[in-house]
């Protein structure tokens, strides 16, 4: 039975396959993606079934290789009342791309997406969640671009991403040249005094599906705030190939792939989900903002 709460929560899909994590990078040249089994399309298809099943919406932020493979996922996935939104173009982490460089794909995704769609691309999340303190430039760069919020900063501490100490609450932030932009963090939850990572993607699949709802539930009703859950097509394709990887790879990529669907049926039936653009407006977040705090708080982000 779905909880009694009224907090609508950011439900999100980051359009990529199998090929393109960055966790078998080293076992995958992008060199060869071409010649990989494409299996993004039928597993999103299989989301957007689940999704409809569920009498929901949500926001599916698009790698723009995909949408050069398949631009009739896309269309569809617009056409079925879901927000597209960007996930750049080529899954290169954001640190590792100079600011011309990232520019260069993200004014190409955004302008592939909205001609495929017709309509506007309003929000943006970086690969691997990489937008990290080395590379908090690119917040402006996304405010230059015209997009309205981003959804890339994870506060947690990771061995590849995330900001620690980066606000956890929605809301307008200003980048380093003290322009305004609307951040949707991540979602995290302090239990027993720990600060557990409950967004989904891999988290979700290796915690106990327990721990992370009592995080979900927290933020919920004892913080009355919204969170924002993620994964991908290709978490719920437990058929997918498997390439040779390190240990840890293989542990974070492969671990729990057939529990997955399940458990995101569960979870759908627990809250209320919505995109993060209607969650955004339904908090009057969008379009604009006005008084924003640092991500920091009082620092800048520079």
């Amino acid at each position: 039975m779905r909880s009694a709460s009224t907090i609508l929560n950011a439900m999100t899909v980051d359009v990529e396959d199998y090929f393109h994590v960055a966790a078998l990078s080293g076992s995958i040249d992008r060199s060869q993606w071409e010649n990989m089994e494409f299996r993004a399309d039928s597993s999103t298809r299989r989301l957007l079934d689940i999704f409809d099943g569920a009498s929901i919406k949500a926001t599916f932020f698009v790698l723009g290789w995909v949408a050069k493979k398949s631009p009739q996922l896309i269309r569809e996935i617009h056409a079925r009342g879901h927000e597209v939104a960007s996930h750049g173009m080529s899954h290169k982490l954001v640190f590792n791309q100079s600011p011309a460089e990232f520019a260069a794909e993200t004014y190409e995704s955004k302008a592939l997406l909205e001609n495929l769609i017709a309509a506007p691309v309003l929000g943006y999340r970086a690969s691997t969640y990489s937008i990290t303190k080395r590379s908090l430039w690119a917040l402006d760069i996304l405010k230059e671009a015209g997009f309205q919020y981003d959804s890339s900063i994870f506060p947690i501490r990771h061995d590849v991403y995330g900001i620690p100490d980066a606000q956890e609450v929605p809301g307008p932030i200003l980048t380093p040249k003290g322009a305004t932009l609307v951040e949707f963090p991540m979602s995290t939850a302090s239990l027993l005094g720990v600060k557990v990572p409950v967004s989904g993607g891999g988290y979700f699949r290796l915690l106990p599906f327990w721990l992370t709802r009592a995080g979900l539930n927290k933020l919920n009703h004892r913080l009355r705030r919204p969170f924002i859950f993620y994964l991908h097509p290709w978490e719920i394709d437990h058929d997918q190939p498997r390439i040779p990887a390190g240990k840890l790879s293989q542990f974070r990529h492969y671990t729990n792939l057939h529990r997955c669907e399940a458990r995101l049926m569960r979870l759908l039936g627990d809250f209320q989900f919505a995109s993060v653009r209607e969650v955004l407006s339904s908090a009057s977040l969008l379009p604009g903002a006005h008084d924003a705090p640092s991500l920091f708080g009082e620092s800048r982000l520079c």
